[in-house]
C-alpha cells in the first residue's frame, strides 16, 4: 500500500479530477505559492506546488543543503496521487524535478508522463563553481539579483526580509554548488525545455537536455530573461497546456 503525500509538501490548486496533475518545483529560494497563481488560467491540468522546508508554510523547518538529502526527503514525503501526472520545474526546480524523476525510476515507482524544465542548463554539462552559498546574506541576494533578477527591492531594504530570504536561497545554492551529476541510462520520459531569449542559459545548454532522455524533446524559447515566465506568463501557460493535453490524449488512447 502506498503512503500518501505529507500535507506539508504539497500546496494544491483548484481540483480538476479529469485532468492530469501538474507538480511544480520552484526556483532557488522560491516558494510554492507563486506557481499556484497559474491555477485559474491553466485549465488543462490540476496544479500542485511542492513546498520545500524552510520557506512559505514550512518556514520554521530546517533547510536541506544537498541533492541526495533533498531527493531522499522527496521520496519519503511526496507520492504523486493518481496517474498520469506531469512535473514542471523552473531553474533550480528543473534540476530537482529531473533528479526526483530519476529517483522514482530507481525506486520502481511511477514516473511523470512528461517533464517540463525551464531556465536551467542540462545537468550533465560542466558548470564552474561560484561559491555563492558562502556569501553573506545581503551579498548573496545582491549577487543572485545581478545574475537573474527576481528579488524585489523591498526585500533588500529590510534586514529581517534579507535574512529570511537568504536562508532558503543559500540552501538551494548549496544544493546546486555541491551537486555532482551521476551518469545513468536516459529517461524514457518526454521532455519540454523552456527558456528566455535574454537569459544567461544559452540555447545550446537547453538543447543538451535531448541527451538525457530517449523520448521526444521539444525546446522553446520566449522573449525575456531568467524570469521570462513572470513577465509574459500567457505563452508559457500555453506551452504547459500543450504538454498536459498531450498527456491526457495519450491516456485516452491507451487500450483497456
Amino acid at each position: 500500500m502506498s503512503t500518501p503525500t505529507s500535507p506539508r509538501w504539497i500546496l494544491g490548486g483548484a481540483p480538476r479530477p479529469a485532468a492530469p496533475k501538474l507538480y511544480c518545483f520552484a526556483h532557488g529560494g522560491g516558494s510554492a505559492a507563486e506557481y499556484l497563481r497559474w491555477a485559474r488560467d491553466l485549465r488543462a491540468g490540476e496544479p500542485h506546488a511542492v513546498q520545500l522546508p524552510g520557506r512559505g508554510s514550512r518556514i520554521g523547518e530546517p533547510v536541506i543543503t544537498s541533492m541526495d538529502a533533498l531527493v531522499d526527503a522527496l521520496l519519503d514525503g511526496v507520492r504523486p496521487a493518481g496517474e498520469p501526472f506531469v512535473f514542471f520545474g523552473h531553474s533550480f526546480g528543473s534540476l530537482v524535478a529531473f533528479e526526483f524523476t530519476r529517483a522514482l525510476r530507481a525506486a520502481g515507482r511511477p514516473q511523470p508522463a512528461h517533464l517540463v524544465v525551464s531556465g536551467y542548463p542540462a545537468p550533465h554539462l560542466r558548470r564552474d563553481p561560484s561559491g555563492m552559498h558562502l556569501l553573506g546574506d545581503r551579498e548573496l541576494l545582491r549577487a543572485a539579483s545581478e545574475l537573474h533578477g527576481g528579488i524585489p527591492p523591498e526585500i533588500l531594504a529590510d534586514d529581517a526580509l534579507v535574512a529570511l530570504t537568504a536562508r532558503a536561497l543559500r540552501a538551494d545554492y548549496q544544493v546546486l554548488e555541491t551537486y555532482t551529476h551521476r551518469p545513468q541510462a536516459p529517461l524514457s520520459v518526454p521532455v519540454t525545455v523552456l527558456g528566455g531569449t535574454e537569459d544567461r542559459v544559452t540555447a545550446e545548454q537547453l538543447e543538451a537536455w535531448r541527451e538525457l532522455t530517449d523520448a521526444e524533446v521539444t525546446v522553446r524559447r520566449f522573449p525575456g530573461g531568467h524570469f521570462y515566465l513572470r513577465d509574459r506568463p500567457a505563452p508559457v501557460l500555453r506551452a504547459l497546456s500543450g504538454a498536459l493535453a498531450s498527456v491526457a490524449a495519450k491516456e485516452r488512447d491507451v487500450p483497456c
